[in-house]
């Protein structure tokens, strides 16, 4: 009886010092994040769904799988909530239109092939219409890794707060890579100027808080003859979670206008890896899974959708411990991911072509 007892004992006392433990950590990841739980019932709200992301991050990484996950801003988020944060507006005819230019490019390669050589040259020309169609060849001739934070056409991570406001992000930091890449200087364009104006009072297509698309917003940009400087019209509406109203009061900086924009031909490694080697290029992605939205480090390569809900940047690919990948800048602040990035896998396997979390899907960038 008395063994039973002691049994008993020490399990409890076992439960109460894991139970212990685990409100210990909660309240060090409040106060590290700086968390507003405003009563008792937000409160348990919050642990419960920490408490749960923590089981999630324990198992997961017992695994030993190519990337691991971690605790961040969104541990007491779950799927629901957190998918709530994103704010891309997912467009079918963005997606048709750039399946329709990947047609025209191969057809326009198929015609280059078929106008240059002539009976004699037979051989020529097969090999020429074969480098159109083999994509794994043309991959060859590509640079092994591409990283433009490297080069210094990266600004620093950005956090877009509690507003839907990624499109912007991923925006400004197109231009700001195209821009560094033309005149040699890395400057911060405002999301705000694009959060606040670029909407239908003001001539532009996208929503603010709302969410938005990085065409609409690199359309509105070329119109406007440019955008301001962060340090113009800074950025408030991850505060506020407002879009806040239009200010006209800054000027728009010298040489930032837009002269089109390209879209990458859709669900091509191959495109968009050329498409990298001249500069950053805006993307959408699914990013409303779990694993996503606690992703630490290491290549993601768990299984992820097409359900574009996200806009990031690209800013580079390579390969980490025989896996391929593409290097992303989130607009989620440092704390989340590895440093306010993520590894992609890359890889024809990933949604059959459509690239991991359907990131090959709708790709562009700005000319200046």
């Amino acid at each position: 009886m008395n063994s039973i007892i002691f049994l008993v004992m020490t399990l409890s006392m076992l439960i109460f010092g894991k139970s212990q433990n685990l409100k210990t950590r909660f309240t060090e990841w409040v106060e590290k994040f700086e968390m507003k739980i405003e009563n008792e019932e937000m409160h348990q709200h919050v642990f419960n769904n920490w408490v749960e992301n923590d089981k999630y991050i324990e198992t997961v990484n017992a695994e030993n799988k190519t990337y691991t996950l971690g605790h961040n801003q969104f541990s007491g988020m779950d799927e629901d909530e957190f998918s709530k944060y994103l704010g891309y507006s997912f467009h079918n005819l963005s997606t048709k239109r750039e399946e329709i230019q990947n047609k025209i490019q191969k057809i326009n390669c198929l015609t280059i092939c078929l106008e240059n050589y002539d009976e004699e040259h037979k051989l020529q020309a097969v090999e020429c219409l074969t480098e159109c169609l083999d994509e794994d060849e043309q991959l060859e001739s590509l640079p092994d890794t591409i990283n433009w934070v490297e080069k210094g056409a990266v600004t620093p991570v950005k956090n877009q707060g509690q507003c839907g406001s990624c499109w912007s992000f991923s925006t400004t930091g197109a231009l700001e890579g195209a821009y560094y890449i033309k005149y040699g200087k890395l400057e911060s364009f405002s999301e705000q100027q694009l959060v606040s104006c670029d909407n239908f009072q003001h001539g532009g297509k996208d929503h603010g808080c709302n969410g938005g698309l990085m065409d609409n917003a690199f359309t509105w940009i070329e119109k406007n003859g440019g955008l301001c400087l962060e340090t113009e019209y800074p950025y408030t509406s991850g505060d506020s979670k407002s879009s806040e109203t239009c200010e006209n009061t800054c000027e728009v900086f010298e040489d930032s206008e837009i002269k089109q924009y390209v879209d990458v031909p859709a669900n091509s490694d191959e495109a968009m890896m050329t498409a990298l080697t001249q500069q950053p290029v805006s993307i959408a992605i699914q990013a409303d899974q779990k694993d996503f939205q606690l992703y630490k480090s290491g290549v993601f390569t768990e299984t992820c959708g097409t359900k574009l809900d996200h806009g990031v940047l690209v800013v580079g690919y390579g390969s980490s411990n025989g896996e391929d990948y593409y290097l992303i800048k989130n607009s989620w602040g440092t704390t989340w991911g590895d440093e306010g990035y993520i590894k992609l896998g890359r890889g024809a396997e990933y949604n059959e072509g459509k690239g991991q979390c359907g990131m090959l899907m709708q790709g562009s960038y700005p000319e200046l």
